[in-house]
């Protein structure tokens, strides 16, 4: 198994616990005081694309050719000359050709485009506490930067407040909260998508969000998970919550009905339950099944009046993968995200997640030839979003360079959550009467966010030019998570920029594959890029030659 960077030098990061590919460790932490990339990123902004204390410093990279196969083993091809996609009104000149000038706009969507300022989406927010809790922070900051936001699985089952007749759904106070509150701060770019699995189905959460809000709503059907290969599952302390989510028809484990783990959650040997969903497609016997359930659902949910619909799936094999491309072209599915084994806001078991699925830069390549091939038959495959261990801005090159030009967004998960927990922390400290409602784990800075300073103004490098946009009074109203989350994703898109810049592409949109090369033949062998000294080597020798 291959060892991620603990520190480092340069940008003066350091991970708490185990890092993994992404640069965030491998169990990230609501209350951690800092340092990794990503929670210094929330804060200090683009500053983090640079080495600190300049000045005073030389800084040099390893920049070895990294064993085994892994984004990490992807180098991003830089280019000498040209420019290509240059604004209309700009020209070719040097002065025009600046990295701020570059388009990181993209839309995804079959009929009908779904616009995005940067090609980023969060990944399914659904009905874990961690989601719930700080939802405010990233549905503002997210709406802010016009970005897609994803209400995943269960929220209307886990409900308590939720109202069902006839075994239906009539009303759902969490879901209205969560779409009202990045719909306030929403333009014309971005959105939001809802998932369904099967207890969100059965439950009718479709027909009530085609009711209620039309077809504004991207729906998102889902298949497995990208960080296990069961169920959506979530903890809950509260026996009485155990036994309520059981008659909502869930399974719950222990069973808290069970006379014996009753007496043993009263004597302390159970103290929690795990809430399971159900798997889909068990009737199914094979692929074609599969197929005719789900384009009977697509045809259904179309019916309801949907216009947009997508399709999230998890790390299965390669006959699921390219099920999902087929019926996602055949279907006319406006987005499909293919979720690599990584990680996720929820509860996986840990072995599970250690050990199952494929590999998200194997999966992904694979995605891409798939789509390529269906491409070369005359068809027109579906957007694609990926995800799965990603979250710096180069990340996002690479993926999207992988899967060119398939690929429109990619999709962070964890990443995306850690400047809501940065900024509801700082939250909590400078205004103590909201820790508990914003889930504030602080009692005072730490020394990392108090050597930048004690107020707002001071700590995020995104506040002044949130309040340009917003003025004052909204920047009272928003929470500090939503600023931290502005903060990284302009961070994100201004490395992203520079890295576009360098490859000569201007806008996102000409991200090609040609961009990324293998940094060892095994990642070669496996993803079709060129190994990156054999990349261009034709030309090389032409020059010399010629």
């Amino acid at each position: 198994m291959q060892q991620w960077q603990k520190t480092n030098d340069v940008l003066g990061t350091a991970n708490r616990g185990t890092p993994v590919e992404s640069g965030l460790c491998s169990l990230c932490r609501a209350d951690c005081a800092g340092r990794c990339e990503t929670w210094l990123s929330s804060l200090a902004g683009r500053a983090m694309l640079y080495p600190r204390d300049f000045g005073m410093i030389t800084a040099g990279s390893g920049n070895a050719c990294e064993t085994g196969v892994s984004y990490n083993a992807l180098r991003i091809q830089g280019r000498v000359y040209g420019a290509e996609g240059q604004a209309a009104h700009l020209s070719q000149n040097a002065d025009d050709c600046l990295f701020t000038n570059v388009g990181l706009e993209t839309s995804f969507g079959a009929a009908q485009k779904t616009r995005a300022r940067l090609p980023l989406m969060t990944g399914a927010l659904g009905s874990t506490m961690i989601a719930a809790r700080y939802w405010n922070c990233l549905a503002v900051g997210c709406a802010l930067a016009g970005v897609p936001i994803v209400i995943g699985e269960n929220v209307v089952g886990i409900d308590k407040a939720a109202v069902f007749e006839n075994g239906r759904v009539v009303r759902a106070p969490e879901l209205d909260r969560r779409i009202a509150m990045y719909r306030r701060y929403a333009d014309d770019s971005g959105g939001v998508i809802v998932q369904l699995n099967v207890e969100d189905a059965r439950n009718g959460v479709g027909r009530y969000v085609i009711e209620k809000y039309g077809p504004d709503i991207v729906i998102e059907l889902k298949w497995g998970q990208g960080a296990k290969n069961i169920g959506g599952e979530i903890k809950v302390r509260d026996i009485g919550y155990a036994r309520f989510l059981k008659a909502r028809g869930y399974l719950v484990d222990p069973d808290p009905e069970d006379p014996a783990v009753v007496e043993a959650f009263a004597s302390g040997a159970v103290r929690e339950f795990a809430r399971h969903s159900r798997l889909g497609y068990v009737e199914a016997t094979d692929a074609g099944a599969v197929a005719e359930a789900f384009l009977e659902t697509v045809a259904a949910l179309r019916g309801l009046g949907f216009s947009r619909i997508s399709l999230k799936t998890g790390a299965y094999g390669m006959e699921a993968l390219a099920l999902a491309i087929r019926l996602a072209c055949d279907a006319g599915i406006d987005l499909l995200t293919v979720d690599g084994a990584g990680g996720g806001t929820g509860m996986s078991p840990w072995n599970m997640m250690e050990t199952w699925g494929v590999p998200a830069i194997l999966l992904h390549a694979k995605a891409r030839e798939y789509a390529a091939l269906l491409a070369a038959s005359g068809r027109r495959p579906a957007d694609m979003a990926f995800a799965g261990g990603l979250a710096r801005e180069d990340h996002i090159f690479k993926a999207l360079a992988l899967g060119a030009p398939y690929v429109k967004l990619v999709c962070m998960g964890r990443a995306m959550m850690i400047p809501g927990f940065v900024g509801s922390n700082i939250e909590g400290v400078l205004y103590p009467e909201r820790r508990e409602t914003l889930g504030g784990n602080w009692d005072a800075l730490p020394k990392s966010v108090a050597a930048l300073g004690e107020r707002p103004e001071q700590l995020f490098a995104g506040w002044h030019t949130l309040k340009a946009r917003l003025g004052a009074r909204a920047m009272a109203e928003i929470p500090l998570g939503a600023v931290a989350t502005c903060t990284l994703l302009d961070k994100l898109g201004a490395g992203l920029q520079q890295l576009l810049a360098g490859a000569r592409k201007f806008r996102v949109a000409d991200i090609a594959r040609d961009d990324v090369v293998a940094a060892n033949r095994e990642t070669a062998r496996e993803t079709g890029l060129e190994f990156v000294t054999d990349a261009e080597d034709a030309l090389a020798r032409k020059i010399l030659l010629g």
